[in-house]
């Protein structure tokens, strides 16, 4: 494996991440910080299919999905920001770091840049595999990157759908595939990261490290950036309403729906 271009791949996304912050500074949104990073995370892939040494076909493939996921979710994430207000998750940070906010968001957004090289790394040991293509793994790394793309734009424009509802006011949104989900866009970007385990299998004795890509996603949606400090400003702002949702709708992944009565009765034992 050459490290040349992984060197200068995470020297690209810490000086993005410093761009990120310095824009946040200035604007007051940090919603420019996420539409950076995953500019930046499909730059770095990009550029990782492009040097790497694998199977041409499959390195192709590669450069389209990761460039195809940045356009999509940084153009969705722009534009959202170019509408809204602050994000709630930075500002309740920004909020608890008081006067020492400036350097700890920079601090932050340096490990925002450390987690986005473990990103691209995936996407590097995918275009570095060497095999023939397409093989029964290639088909489902497609497979799934279609799907949790597709999934993912779905569950985006059925929010924006609700938000623009004067329902969106006082309710939380159940459309969809957000009667299934409670965070259904969360679940399909984890899915479009294990896509990259697929694509890197029977490639180098590297190939492995792919995994570290979708555990670390789950990790940071589902414990730590992700789902906690949106559900406990969902719960402010909607309060019983959204506690209730919580009861009757897995958090992550997709499942049946609870029943209200059903929901009681765990609450009452």
């Amino acid at each position: 494996m050459n490290f040349i271009p992984l060197i200068v791949i995470a020297i690209w996304l810490s000086a993005a991440m410093a761009g990120a912050w310095a824009i946040q500074r200035w604007t007051g949104r940090s919603g420019w910080i996420d539409t950076i990073w995953s500019f930046a995370v499909g730059l770095g892939g990009i550029g990782a299919a492009l040097s790497a040494n694998g199977e041409f076909g499959r390195r192709m493939v590669v450069l389209v999905i990761i460039a195809a996921w940045a356009l999509r979710l940084g153009g969705h994430i722009g534009a959202r920001t170019g509408k809204h207000d602050e994000d709630p998750r930075y500002a309740n940070l920004i909020e608890q770091w008081g006067d020492s906010a400036a350097l700890r968001l920079f601090v932050f957004l340096q490990i925002q840049a450390l987690a986005a090289f473990v990103l691209v790394l995936s996407v590097y040991l995918a275009a570095t595999n060497s095999a023939a293509f397409a093989q029964g793994f290639d088909i489902a790394a497609m497979a799934v990157a279609a799907i949790a793309l597709g999934g993912e734009a779905l569950s985006d424009f059925q929010l924006a759908r609700f938000r623009k509802t004067p329902q969106a006011k006082t309710e939380v949104c159940e459309t969809g595939l957000w009667r299934y989900s409670r965070h259904p866009n969360y679940f399909f970007e984890w899915l479009f990261w294990c896509c990259w385990l697929l694509f890197a299998l029977q490639g180098t004795a590297w190939s492995w490290l792919a995994l570290l890509a979708p555990m670390m996603m789950y990790w940071l949606l589902v414990h730590v950036s992700g789902i906690p400090p949106l559900e406990e400003h969902m719960l402010r702002s909607r309060g019983e309403k959204f506690r209730s949702l919580q009861q009757r709708v897995n958090a992550f992944f997709p499942g049946p729906r609870k029943s209200e009565n059903h929901s009681f009765e765990e609450n009452r034992s």
